[in-house]
């Protein structure tokens, strides 16, 4: 028989970098799970992506115990990686502060396939140019 769901927890968290302080332990321990046992496991998993922001699904389910499903990096994280930058634009649509080109933006949307609620390439291009526009990131072709 499965287990009763009681809820799910997003969050985002640094790669190989999880620990109890906000906004994990807040966050788990209000449903009474470990904690510890959560950052072990997730450490673990991504030990080999120290630094980047995973997004995080946690399944509670009635009887203390979890799983998590671990998503693929944010668009704008990508976007600001590919553009050598270190935040987006204070004014989005007046002033832009970096360039990624159509390949770039391409690559990301491959990578973000599974996470977008689209099957076709050229939407999730333009997902990603969206996000890029609204970060005050300008798409140039080469």
């Amino acid at each position: 028989m499965a287990k009763e769901l009681v809820t799910k927890i997003k969050l985002q968290v640094t790669g190989a970098q999880a620990n109890p302080a906000p906004p994990i332990g807040p966050a788990l321990g209000q449903h009474g799970l470990n904690i510890m046992e959560f950052c072990k496991q997730f450490n673990e998993k991504t030990k080999d992506k120290p630094g980047v922001v995973i997004p995080v699904v946690i399944s509670v389910f009635k009887d203390r115990t979890f799983t998590f499903i671990m998503k693929s990096p944010p668009v704008a994280a990508a976007l600001k990686k590919a553009a050598g930058l270190a935040k987006a634009s204070p004014e989005p649509g007046r002033s832009s502060i970096g360039k990624v080109t159509k390949e770039q933006v391409l690559e990301i949307a491959r990578q973000k396939m599974s996470d977008f609620n689209t099957t076709k390439i050229d939407s999730a291009v333009r997902i990603v140019e969206g996000t890029a526009r609204s970060m005050g990131i300008e798409v140039v072709e080469k």
